[in-house]
């Protein structure tokens, strides 16, 4: 059985950026190495996986992910 990785609020607090309106948002290149993915490609499988989730939750996924320009 694999570790579990305890997280804390700073983990996350010193990649969090904030747009003009106080909105938070995360980067994907940046959240990838602090949860441990080695790979952008096991990643952004995880990102399509969380966006069908999000979906399937009734919630829309444009309010909760935004496309770059790469897709």
């Amino acid at each position: 059985m694999s570790e579990l990785v305890k997280y804390n609020e700073q983990t996350f607090e010193s990649i969090k950026h904030i747009n003009e309106y106080g909105e938070e948002y995360w980067l994907a290149r940046e959240l990838q190495p602090v949860l441990e993915y080695s790979q952008w490609r096991r990643f952004s499988d995880a990102i399509e996986r969380a966006k069908l989730a999000c979906k399937n939750s009734g919630f829309a996924i444009e309010d909760h992910f935004a496309t770059s320009a790469n897709g």
